[in-house]
């Protein structure tokens, strides 16, 4: 059964989401947010919009009490939602302006943070209504907006943790041999549904050579004896992320084939180590790189080492070489060092980590030993 992030979360717990949004971007010099249907309205709110519309949605924060501007005919859906009792809510019809109002809310001219996905349709028809306005993604003037999970949060990505967690106990122990890869991909699809995800965003099942490609979609490959394949799936549970790999063989592997997942097996604990607070995000990379590099297969790790997890399954903090933000309690993101051999085969195995106040703490506690398939 699925279950709903409405259900996890009160007025309050938004209303204090908006203040520290209002707050942090005060602190980065913005003259407010304007938040649009996404997962960044979500976290704030709780709403989502019935449908995904051209109509005008947004959230302003812009040194006074959030307000939801929201087309009328949505504005009971709206307030329904789990965040309404801290928004002042202003709808308009079709037919009147709704970026004239807008900008009337703003009452000032200055640099905004906006969503990522906001629709450039509005964010031009903003920039006509207030000519003296400029805009940022909020991935690059708050990227740490949404990072730093509170306790609901944390045990709700537990929960997704464990579930994809179950959808691996039971996926070692389906045929693989003599199956194409989107069967496999259609069983990990039904087993994380199974275990609670409402949304499944990745089903990588990538077998024998596919497997030196990162991102390999599943496809028509038939996996034979004698094949490594890796698994590397999740999703939204609860509105939460999962996201997990393990790499398995069918039947035995050779000794190459073991010793290189052994060194990522390493590479992944040197990794996951290096988790403690103050640690720079670039040193949980160059924790694991350095195993794979020193064990001579440098040039095959082709990929940063982790991604940020929460209400999207990408996003930030990036564990990757340059990035020195340092790590904080609550935060969580992927370790998942691989080694990809061109034509031949490749190995990933991923957790999901979150920050503690002394190190390090996995929400994906499944096998990282080379698992035997059938």
């Amino acid at each position: 059964m699925t279950g709903s992030t409405a259900a996890s979360f009160t007025a309050d717990d938004y209303r204090a989401r908006m203040e520290r949004a209002a707050r942090t971007a005060a602190e980065a010099g913005l003259a407010g947010l304007l938040v649009a249907p996404g997962p960044d309205l979500v976290w704030l709110t709780g709403y989502t919009p019935p449908a995904v519309t051209e109509r005008l949605t947004l959230v302003l924060a812009a040194g006074q009490d959030p307000v939801l501007v929201v087309p009328a005919l949505e504005a009971p859906d709206a307030r329904r939602a789990s965040g309404a009792a801290a928004l002042t809510l202003r709808d308009w019809t079709d037919g009147k302006d709704p970026y004239a109002a807008t900008a009337a809310l703003l009452g000032t001219s200055g640099r905004f943070g906006i969503s990522d996905n906001a629709w450039a349709l509005h964010l031009l028809a903003l920039q006509r209504a207030l000519p003296g306005s400029s805009y940022a993604s909020l991935t690059e003037a708050l990227p740490m907006l949404r990072a730093v999970k509170d306790a609901a949060e944390l045990d709700l990505m537990t929960a997704a943790g464990a579930a994809a967690d179950a959808t691996f106990e039971e996926i070692r122990n389906v045929p693989f041999a003599g199956r194409r890869e989107a069967e496999v991909a259609a069983d990990l699809d039904r087993l994380l549904r199974r275990h609670g995800h409402e949304q499944v965003d990745f089903t990588i099942v990538a077998s024998g050579p596919n497997g030196a490609n990162p991102h390999h979609e599943a496809g028509e490959r038939v996996i034979a004896r004698g094949d490594m394949v890796v698994l590397d799936f999740g999703g939204l549970r609860d509105g939460y992320g999962s996201d997990t790999s393990r790499t398995v063989h069918v039947g035995e592997p050779t000794d190459e084939e073991r010793r290189v997942h052994a060194v990522v097996r390493e590479a992944q604990e040197a990794g996951f180590r290096a988790v403690r607070p103050g640690a720079a995000c670039q040193d949980v990379d160059r924790a694991a790189r350095r195993v794979i590099a020193d064990a001579g297969y440098g040039e095959y790790f082709i990929h940063r080492t982790g991604h940020g997890i929460g209400v999207t399954t990408h996003e930030p903090p990036y564990m990757i070489e340059g990035e020195e933000r340092p790590l904080v309690p609550g935060m969580c993101f992927s370790v998942e060092p691989g080694i990809y051999l061109p034509g031949r085969f490749g190995v990933r195995i991923e957790d999901i980590v979150t920050v503690t106040e002394d190190g390090g703490r996995r929400l994906n506690t499944t096998p990282r030993e080379l698992v035997i398939v059938e």
